[in-house]
């Protein structure tokens, strides 16, 4: 069964760690969580690729980790702060052009998809597509002026926020247990922003965008609603996870939420334990096709952006995760949505070409 994934860092990552070396992508690796050989074991035919801007260097906040503490209940990341948009800017257009040298240097098994027939056609011929997605809308102008740029270098997923505030919203912080009603709403420049991707086609992504921005993209977009990474609320009461109403906003949109494989944003209890059980992914799967419908519901692992459980420690494991769906008593039509059917129709109904 082919998957694909609707999140991971893979790009950034072959960029800040290698320097822009892309045949480090080429070849077998037991470093970070994708590349093509693995990919290929993994039946992975494509994703979101997400171009997400590090802090600079020397700043603290470089370190994922860094400002993490660990309470009687759970866990709290200090605030991230805003970047300025000239240095989101130029960091996004290095990888973005790092992105095209990857293709080039790929001898055709790696493709940027820009439209559902692309990413069709990629598929037929085996060729690992990676759709732009840019992860926070720091690099975007307050005016929007250089949206239409980004849009023409083949970004087609949009981001507002991460979790940190920019000239469009708040993002969540990363706390457990914690609402995710956790700040002011879209500013008008968020809200310009919806409508201008709903005119050019551009899938615009809640992840990290906090709830009453959410609900705000809800009344304004004419398009589906999406969550590329994230898991139930219900199960783990993290900030970054979507309580039921808004999994029901989603699904009364004809949206998709793509599940996160992080055991932080898993677990009950927010465990970093590896040990964590495939079970307890699908748990998450479950939970919102009975709650509204398997149309819904699919894979948004955060490869190379979050610790993964052993049983998925890299991309090549993925069709343990379909096996474990089999196991469960899913049909191979209900798992072929999951697995990648339900990108497809969200795509085809959000993107203008």
């Amino acid at each position: 069964m082919m998957v694909f994934d609707g999140h991971n860092d893979t790009l950034t990552k072959l960029y800040d760690d290698h320097q822009g070396k892309a045949h480090t992508f080429f070849k077998a690796s037991d470093k970070g969580h994708i590349d093509l050989v693995r990919a290929k074991q993994g039946n992975l035919a494509g994703g979101l690729f997400a171009i997400f801007t590090r802090p600079p260097l020397g700043s603290p906040e470089r370190d994922p980790m860094y400002g993490l503490t660990f309470n009687d209940e759970g866990y709290i990341l200090s605030p991230r702060t805003a970047l300025a948009q000239s240095y989101a800017a130029t960091y996004t257009n290095e990888v973005i052009a790092f992105a095209h040298h990857l293709v080039l240097e790929s001898q055709g098994a790696l493709k940027i998809a820009t439209t559902t027939a692309h990413l069709e056609q990629c598929f037929a011929d085996g060729t690992l597509a990676m759709v732009l997605a840019l992860e926070g809308a720091e690099a975007i102008n307050a005016d929007l002026s250089n949206l239409e740029a980004y849009y023409q270098q083949g970004v087609r997923s949009l981001g507002l926020v991460w979790s940190r505030p920019n000239v469009f919203g708040e993002g969540v912080p990363f706390r457990f247990p914690h609402s995710p009603d956790t700040g002011s709403g879209l500013t008008d420049s968020g809200r310009a922003l919806v409508s201008a991707c709903n005119r050019l086609g551009i899938m615009i992504d809640l992840a990290h965008l906090n709830e009453r921005g959410f609900r705000e993209v809800a009344a304004l977009s004419t398009a589906p609603l999406v969550v590329t990474h994230a898991d139930v609320y219900a199960i783990c009461p993290s900030t970054r996870n979507l309580t039921n109403a808004q999994i029901d906003l989603v699904a009364a949109s004809g949206g998709v939420i793509g599940i996160n494989f992080e055991p932080l944003n898993t677990h009950p209890h927010a465990s970093i334990d590896q040990t964590l059980p495939l079970t307890q992914i699908t748990r998450h799967i479950d939970y919102i096709v009975q709650r509204v419908g398997i149309d819904h519901v699919a894979f948004g692992s955060d490869f190379d952006g979050a610790d993964m459980p052993a049983a998925l420690k890299d991309v090549a494991q993925l069709p343990k995760l379909i096996e474990q769906l089999e196991s469960q008593g899913y049909t191979q039509a209900a798992i072929a949505q999951i697995a990648y059917k339900n990108w497809l129709r969200v795509f085809d109904a959000t993107w203008k070409a």
